[in-house]
């Protein structure tokens, strides 16, 4: 069944990086699976808007396992009353693993919203980040783009399926706009969750549509 794209929609890639991917510092499952279809996506020129996220992350941010000592990655604490998982360094600002991946031509991309750039908070939507100290989570300036740009409905595909795209589709839900998961383009950090994930994605009001589909 084929589905035709608005001229209202746009395209959302988000952390389409390196780290990502096998080899990268924190990889998602066959992350780099992704990327010819993503780069085959944007030369159909389907998008009258594309905006790409980009994990940004300093040094010493409070998400990094390495900020806090004796614990590993992957462990899990509180964090401004909110559990917070704790992740190897990714992403760090100005390194090869945080630069949107090399192997797709990027030239018809509008905008690139940087996420995670705030040492204090982890970020997995491209629309808000997480909770922060004063107990909010402040938005990006991913909504005030989109609708600038007119935009009202969005397609979501990157990395990874079961964190920052489905933080990022949820997000989208709740701001109101109609709001697909491009499922092919998208890889998770571990397979076991994939089976939840389409589940929330689903119960979210989520169409989740392969990218074959699009017209």
């Amino acid at each position: 069944m084929n589905h035709p794209v608005s001229s209202r929609a746009a395209l959302i890639l988000v952390d389409v990086q390196p780290d990502f991917m096998p080899g990268g510092a924190l990889a998602c499952h066959e992350g780099d699976a992704i990327v010819p279809g993503i780069d085959q996506l944007l030369r159909r020129d389907l998008f009258k808007h594309v905006v790409a996220t980009q994990d940004w992350h300093p040094a010493d941010h409070v998400s990094f396992a390495s900020s806090h000592p004796g614990r590993e990655p992957f462990d899990r604490i509180p964090l401004y009353g909110h559990a917070q998982t704790l992740w190897p360094p990714h992403c760090v600002q100005d390194t090869p693993g945080a630069e949107l991946h090399p192997s797709i031509d990027w030239t018809h991309l509008d905008t690139v919203i940087r996420k995670g750039d705030d040492p204090r908070v982890d970020s997995y939507s491209g629309f808000r980040e997480n909770h922060g100290p004063h107990g909010k989570r402040p938005a990006t300036p991913l909504d005030e783009w989109l609708r600038d740009q007119g935009v009202d409905e969005v397609y979501v595909c990157g990395l990874a399926r079961d964190v920052c795209v489905l933080w990022t589709a949820q997000d989208a839900v709740e701001l109101g706009y109609r709001t697909h998961v491009l499922w092919d383009l998208t890889r998770p950090v571990s397979p076991d969750t994939d089976i939840p994930t389409r589940l929330r994605f689903e119960n979210m009001g989520v169409d989740v549509i392969e990218s074959s589909a699009l017209d």
